[in-house]
């Protein structure tokens, strides 16, 4: 290959056909730089960008603009070389019409990874069929400050949890014939103060302990692609930092796949990070630190690198390494294979098909979390008068993430929200306790408007119970309250959502409290003024009717939270992952530490009781494995299901260690009055940290085991302990623990 057609192949383009075959280029920064079209993929082109996702487009459309535009790449480069045709698929295969699956923190409090690999399976399915192979997802960044705008697109706040849910995802994407991308590698969710594309200032331990893991996990269960973040980490970009990418992920994860920039990624080292003083400066540092495609369109990679090439800049073996990825890529993809076709279907799947909705049913269901039920007011009495109140009430997009294609499109193309049926709240109580059901929005998700409140509060006065609902409303850079480029300053909710609740409260009648929302919020000062809690976190387009099924009793809840919800007086950023907060004179402090709602809460509609806990033996190596058991019962009078939590904590280690951290998790489905045995398999990894020396060991010694419903609610506690020396742990160490349930 030339120099020209080797640099095609790292390089992509995002266009928007309309529907009588004119090419254009979406907007985005650098766009009105590129040259036409037929001039970028002259030489060949590594990826198509975005082809369904750009504006709303009929499926049998968009796979016709998709066989098209892969024809002109195949017929521009002498070696028929096709594309690689990526989307986002975060909450569900972004294109119109495509089903909206819960976003990621929904995952996370379902605590079902089987679950969340059953919908990327349907999710890579349904793409697969329409000609894309690769997925633009999961993302595997650990919350670390919900002030952070995509925070509603992590999985939690706990490395372990995003981990075994990412690798799950990233299964089923590929078991369907994708490929998935981990994103944003790495550090993208601790910015400071919470802000888009900052700064990240890290210690080495956390940054190995808590960033890294889910990475490892999701480059252990075969993803094939990477995508590094916008950040930077004490001064150096990770698009630009070859220790990180080489260094770590090739070599210490031992990843072989494909490096794709985050859009706009490597123009942005020259624009915003300003270590590159030219487009070639900032190609020659991408491609030296081991990115390998520039996402979305071909600029840096494009003529100016050719030039540092030609120049003796760049290596040309850089060059190469970056294309034998990319074609390696094409050829595990079938792009290569004689027979290949654009478009694998004649005719488009049905992308919102009734078991792609039963699906989005099921984790809506079990994410939605009961934070609190005092008055026992849920589930809601048949025959009860009820109150729908509240700015997402009634609102069709109140359960999508900024990722769905009506989020990303509804500026430019208010037609996007007509893409799926969504059954609101409002709707689905009206479905269950009859048309009577009464309606007031109250306020709006923003702004200081409150002559609402009198309507909402006059359905209150005449009703037996108040639902009010309320929350987030999802965008992108600053068009939402949650979503990327949407970051907050504190952790109140919106608008004035509060003293909407505070009003209702006043009347007397008892409020359910629903929160639907992108990021946890600090929910200290209602709490104690409603009847009943209840968090979901932008559960999709079933979510309407999850959130109705848990309020009635038609399911009973069993999420647990992901994120823990703050007090009022707890600083940010916070994590349950954080050491001892007790003062050491005992005296009281201005800033309190403890959640209003710690990780792991959820209550249900029975109570389960936890006993028998036992060991497979008082000490081990610390090579080794130690069974740990237990029996949970349902002493309730319904079925339910508990999410069993097994926790670890190391009372003196070499340096200092969280309280606790999760260590396992299952969940268990007891009928009324059932026991059943619950066994993890722990190995001594799980007890691994990094060291003072900066590698991961095992220390012998006690380890205290703690298992229960909630990380503050552990019934069961004991210890075992590590025997032998200090261990040094190797690329090859245990990930995760294994359970059973007798």
């Amino acid at each position: 290959m030339s120099l020209e057609e080797k640099l095609g192949q790292l390089g992509s383009v995002w266009l928007r056909v309309s529907a009588e075959g004119g090419v254009s280029y979406v907007r985005h920064p650098f766009s009105d730089e590129m040259p036409a079209f037929e001039q970028m993929i002259s030489g060949g082109l590594g990826h198509l960008a975005r082809v369904y996702g750009s504006r709303p487009v009929e499926p049998a459309a968009g796979m016709r603009i998709l066989g098209w535009l892969q024809s002109q790449v195949v017929a521009a480069n002498r070696f028929g070389i096709p594309a690689v045709v990526h989307e986002e698929c975060l909450t569900g295969f972004a294109t119109w019409k495509a089903a909206v699956f819960p976003a990621p923190p929904c995952w996370g409090a379902a605590f079902d990874p089987e679950l969340v690999r059953e919908m990327a399976l349907v999710v890579g399915t349904g793409m697969r069929a329409m000609g894309v192979h690769q997925g633009l997802a999961p993302v595997v960044d650990v919350a670390r400050d919900p002030r952070w705008g995509r925070t509603e697109e992590t999985v939690g706040e706990d490395p372990y949890l995003v981990g075994v849910m990412g690798a799950a995802y990233v299964t089923g994407l590929q078991e369907a014939g994708l490929q998935a991308t981990l994103k944003h590698f790495a550090g993208a969710a601790a910015p400071k103060a919470g802000r888009n594309m900052a700064s990240v200032v890290t210690g080495a331990r956390e940054f190995a302990d808590v960033i890294l893991p889910p990475f490892e996990m999701g480059v252990r269960s075969g993803a094939k692609s990477v995508m590094p973040g916008y950040n930077d980490i004490d001064g150096v970009p990770v698009s630009a930092d070859r220790s990180l990418l080489h260094g770590v992920l090739r070599g210490e994860l031992g990843f072989d796949g494909v490096v794709v920039a985050d859009y706009s990624a490597v123009s942005f080292l020259e624009t915003q990070h300003r270590v590159a003083d030219s487009p070639g400066a900032a190609a020659r540092l991408a491609l030296d630190a081991g990115i390998d495609v520039e996402l979305p369109f071909l600029r840096c990679f494009g003529e100016p690198l050719r030039s540092a090439v030609l120049a003796g800049e760049v290596p040309l073996d850089l060059v190469d390494g970056a294309v034998t990825r990319v074609l390696t890529q094409k050829c595990s993809l079938g792009l290569l294979d004689p027979g290949w076709s654009a478009v694998p279907a004649s005719s488009p799947p049905d992308l919102d098909s009734p078991a792609s909705r039963e699906i989005a049913r099921r984790l809506a269901s079990e994410s939605i979390v009961l934070l609190a039920n005092d008055a026992g007011v849920l589930p809601l009495a048949p025959s009860a008068r009820i109150a729908v109140v509240g700015p997402l009430a009634a609102d069709d997009l109140a359960f999508f993430g900024c990722y769905s294609v009506a989020r990303h499109l509804v500026v430019s193309y208010p037609e996007a929200v007509d893409g799926v049926a969504v059954t609101t709240v409002l709707d689905a109580l009206r479905g269950s306790h009859g048309s009577e059901v009464a309606y007031a929005a109250g306020c709006a998700v923003t702004g200081s408007d409150a002559s609402g409140f009198a309507d909402a509060v006059a359905c209150a006065r005449a009703a037996d119970v108040v639902v009010a609902v309320v929350g987030d409303q999802s965008g992108i850079f600053g068009g939402g309250t949650s979503g990327e480029g949407c970051d907050v300053a504190e952790l109140s909710l919106p608008g004035v959502q509060e003293e909407l609740l505070h009003a209702l409260a006043d009347t007397g009648t008892p409020v359910v409290a629903v929160f639907i929302t992108g990021r946890p919020y600090s929910l200290g000062s209602v709490a104690g003024r409603c009847a009943a809690m209840v968090q979901t976190f932008l559960p999709g387009e079933e979510g309407g009717n999850a959130i109705a099924s848990v309020l009635t009793g038609l399911v009973n809840p069993s999420g647990k939270l992901p994120m823990q919800l703050p007090g009022e007086t707890m600083p940010q950023p916070s994590s349950y992952l954080r050491p001892s907060a007790s003062s050491p004179f005992g005296l009281a402090e201005p800033v309190d530490s403890i959640p209003l709602f710690a990780f792991g809460h959820g209550l249900s509609y029975t109570v389960f009781s936890y006993s028998e806990l036992s060991f497979s033996a008082a000490a081990v190596a610390t090579d080794g494995t130690v069974s740990v058991s237990c029996m949970v019962r349902n002493v309730g009078s319904v079925s339910g299901t508990e999410v069993v939590q097994l926790y670890l904590s190391d009372p003196v280690a070499s340096v200092v260690r969280p309280v606790r951290w999760l260590a396992g998790f299952v969940r268990v489905a007891l009928a009324a009055g059932e026991a059943r045995r619950v066994t993890f398999q722990l190995h001594a990894d799980r007890t691994s940290f990094t060291g003072l020396d900066g590698k991961r060991v095992v220390e012998p010694g006690v380890i205290s085991v703690a298992i229960g419903g909630a990380s503050d609610a552990t019934p069961l506690t004991g210890s075992f302990t590590l025997t032998g020396p200090v261990r040094e742990v190797g690329a090859d160490r245990v990930l995760d623990t294994p359970v059973s349930i007798g």
